[in-house]
């Protein structure tokens, strides 16, 4: 017997989790998006520091990283770029060391992100970063 998947449902749940409050890595944050042209998904690694507000600042000028709104202008240490989600886990996991990621759920969360990019590279679907 098949199941319906009901996929607003669970569009629902995925919705109401990505609005959940999340710690910061301290060993930085990425950017990530395709580059067509060439059939990759791209990931810009930024380092940062975490203030005492659990804020991420800029390491050389401690001015808040904002998520929306304005941008600060940053240059980013590591461009990291895989054909498959798994062949990026694989360089930003595996091969970096020492490894930029310093948190388990920061790691899952760049999982989900890659495979979200790679399933828009083949779609031809426009990704967009969670």
């Amino acid at each position: 017997m098949q199941t319906t998947i009901d996929t607003q449902q669970l569009k629902a749940i995925d919705d109401k989790l990505s609005k959940r409050p999340i710690a910061l890595d301290p060993g930085g944050y990425y950017i990530i998006y395709l580059d067509r042209e060439a059939g990759l998904i791209c990931a810009k690694h930024y380092t940062n520091i975490i203030n005492e507000k659990g804020l991420a600042v800029n390491p050389e000028t401690g001015e808040v990283i904002a998520a929306r709104g304005k941008k600060v202008e940053r240059t980013a240490t590591t461009l990291y770029t895989g054909r498959t989600a798994k062949e990026l886990c694989v360089k930003v996991i595996e091969e970096a060391q020492p490894c930029p990621i310093t948190m388990l759920d920061h790691a899952t969360y760049l999982g989900r992100e890659f495979t979200r990019a790679e399933y828009a590279l083949i779609t031809g679907e426009e990704y967009i970063q969670d």
